[in-house]
């Protein structure tokens, strides 16, 4: 029987992210995000709304999906939804329909999806030149590859936290897959990172350290939008990013025509 939406679509409910008056923001569920990453999940959000809004359509890929945080950005937008990650992964959920390892083939044929969606996923894979070739390969013509990876971040999932991706190892992995950049941005910039790493390193002191964490993140979100604040950004975001973001497409015959 065919089925558009995801496993158990019926109850899903939010977990990283949440939206509030039309804007996708992260959680204050502790079970959900950790209170130090609240800063960055609240710059990733922003990009990935704006992205989802403009590019997502068709058969979508939610790929290492844990509990689908993304679901209600998407949702209606797209025609279907396929939901994938691995067996043992920590984000338990009753939402995955494919259980599969996602640093090997993947198990679905060739231009199977319109919009791939893979969210600080490629950072966990040990062959990222498969993971990419093999992105490229499931994604239609035309189709539209959405992708975050953190840079000057904390190792996280241990074991299983293998590189820190630059722009040029990026656009190298992009080509290489068939894929054409259409925005590569870095996320955050000098400043970004210092709140990263101040909050998550003073979430480690007892008693105080999450309070601390949670109200710097609070004041850095309300300064990230300041003239001056952009202007730091801006300056130092290409040597000091606190990751990137990447929009690619994959060639349809009319572009490769042109080429």
């Amino acid at each position: 029987m065919h089925r558009p939406y995801m496993n158990d679509v019926e109850n899903w409910k939010p977990s990283k992210y949440v939206m509030r008056r039309g804007r996708l923001t992260p959680t204050t569920v502790r079970a959900e995000l950790a209170p130090s990453s609240r800063f960055i999940a609240h710059l990733v959000a922003s990009r990935y709304q704006k992205a989802i809004a403009e590019h997502a359509n068709g058969k979508l890929l939610d790929l290492g999906c844990g509990k689908v945080p993304l679901y209600e950005a998407y949702r209606d937008r797209v025609s279907e939804n396929v939901c994938a990650d691995w067996p043992s992964t920590i984000h338990k959920s009753s939402y995955i329909d494919t259980f599969c390892d996602l640093s090997k083939a993947l198990p679905f044929g060739d231009s199977a999806f319109d919009t791939i969606l893979s969210s600080d996923v490629i950072e966990h894979l040990p062959d990222h030149d498969l993971a990419f070739r093999e992105m490229g390969r499931v994604l239609a013509p035309g189709g539209t590859l959405l992708l975050n990876t953190p840079f000057m971040y904390m190792v996280h999932e241990i074991p299983h936290d293998f590189y820190r991706h630059t722009r040029f190892s990026i656009e190298r992995l992009t080509a290489l897959a068939g894929l054409q950049v259409v925005e590569l941005d870095e996320i955050g910039g000098g400043l970004d990172v210092l709140v990263d790493i101040l909050a998550k390193y003073a979430s480690g002191i007892p008693v105080i350290g999450n309070f601390f964490a949670i109200g710097l993140q609070k004041a850095a979100a309300l300064m990230s939008g300041t003239v001056v604040w952009e202007r730091q950004r801006k300056a130092s975001a290409s040597r000091f990013p606190l990751g990137y973001f990447l929009v690619a497409r994959k060639p349809d015959a009319t572009n490769m025509a042109r080429q």
